[in-house]
């Protein structure tokens, strides 16, 4: 059998993971990014610790995925959190397990693991073509605006590893839903996952307490409860805490237009505890010296109670101890997709066979958050878009043109 020409379009972790995986079958691959350089959503991933992974149970990482789990499964199986843990190895690159179950490289940056897996790509022969912006197709011909001028190439198969919606500065930019959508691809609309949200605070909140971190509390909604910490913004608030309650929010703004999550600022102590100590405290002390010595809240924790809860100033110490256990945080809108994390939406599942194979341009793989599906941050982003590359980039090395139904 001759040798396949791969197209990879997309230099991000999905199309790198394609892009290796064909390459080890004997394909001769070619790399397109729009960008000056390749994996700059992964260094940017890796400025405050490159979480890769995540080592919690694998029924429970599974589960991380929703609806999309039965869909990504077969990838998730073979690729799993230790398989990433081994391929970074591979690369010389240490990882190790945070207290959370997080796991990130030694030296916690990006940088190095690209550079070794750049190093390997090569060895491999893959060629990487920067500035090459994918522009379409031309009948079975892919369009390229690159340095030289436009550029039409065809290949015997094709990875889209082109990313979502978010961050597009770094690539994700989504110009490539029309063109998929005008070939009969089913595309469901993008929504922000794992982003902030806004919240109608007052000039008192913005002035004195932007930028502050709010910690060591447990928020809950229908995403269930959560421990950990977020930070109050000028237009709202963010953080790890709220982007694991994003989705819950997100789709109880469009179903319902209202949003609450719930927060208890005291996690280490019952409301039965905390109304005992409330009531010790001098009916005579001030309010804030009441909840600072009964309860351990001052600071932003207090405004936020003040804030969400106007009228708190007049409860009495088993109310006052409820209330500080579920302090209702209304949120108004999501912030913009642009800012988000990470997106749901993407190439509908029905659109997509068992292989990732486009239903509607066979030959045409896809891979990465192209693909409709949403994780929290924590490593299971990153993972998901390892194993579809890897399970993509290894089906287009197999991809027979002419024989669109022998995917061995």
């Amino acid at each position: 059998m001759s040798v396949n020409r791969i197209a990879v379009i997309g230099g991000g972790p999905a199309g790198l993971m394609a892009a290796e995986m064909a390459a080890m079958q004997g394909a001769r691959v070619s790399v397109y990014e729009a960008l000056p350089s390749v994996g700059r959503k992964l260094l940017m991933a890796g400025k405050s610790g490159l979480n890769i992974t995540h080592a919690e149970d694998k029924a429970a990482f599974d589960a991380r995925y929703g609806l999309s789990r039965g869909r990504l499964q077969q990838a998730l199986d073979v690729f799993p959190a230790a398989a990433v843990r081994e391929w970074c190895a591979g690369l010389a690159v240490e990882t190790f397990v945070g207290s959370s179950g997080r796991v990130f490289p030694s030296v916690m940056k990006a940088s190095p693991l690209l550079r070794a897996w750049l190093g390997r790509l090569d060895g491999l022969g893959v060629t990487i073509l920067t500035r090459h912006r994918w522009q379409g197709f031309e009948g079975r011909s892919l369009v390229f605006d690159t340095p030289e001028g436009r550029v039409v190439e065809r290949f015997d198969a094709v990875v889209l590893a082109l990313g979502g919606a978010s961050w597009p500065r770094l690539g994700s930019d989504a110009a490539w839903v029309p063109w998929l959508v005008d070939a009969g691809v089913p595309v469901s609309p993008f929504r922000p996952a794992n982003c902030g949200f806004e919240v109608d605070w007052s000039d008192v909140m913005v002035e004195r307490f932007a930028g502050q971190p709010v910690k060591s509390v447990v928020a809950r909604s229908a995403a269930g409860a959560h421990s950990g910490e977020f930070v109050v913004t000028r237009w709202g608030v963010e953080g790890s805490l709220v982007y694991a309650h994003a989705a819950a929010l997100r789709d109880s703004l469009e179903t319902t237009g209202q949003a609450v999550i719930e927060l208890d600022l005291v996690p280490g102590r019952t409301a039965e505890r905390l109304a005992r100590d409330l009531a010790r405290q001098p009916a005579k002390a001030s309010f804030a010296n009441r909840l600072r010595k009964g309860a351990g809240l001052d600071g932003v924790k207090l405004a936020l109670l003040r804030e969400c809860l106007p009228n708190v100033v007049s409860l009495e110490p088993e109310a006052l101890a409820a209330a500080i256990k579920s302090v209702p945080l209304a949120v108004q809108r999501p912030r913009p997709i642009a800012e988000a994390i990470s997106v749901a939406g993407g190439v509908a599942w029905d659109g997509v066979d068992e292989h990732f194979m486009l239903k509607a341009l066979p030959g045409v793989f896809v891979a990465g958050e192209m693909l409709d599906w949403e994780a929290p941050t924590g490593g299971y982003l990153l993972t998901a878009c390892f194993a579809t590359g890897r399970a993509a980039g290894l089906a287009a090395a197999k991809f027979v043109p002419g024989g669109r139904d022998e995917q061995n």
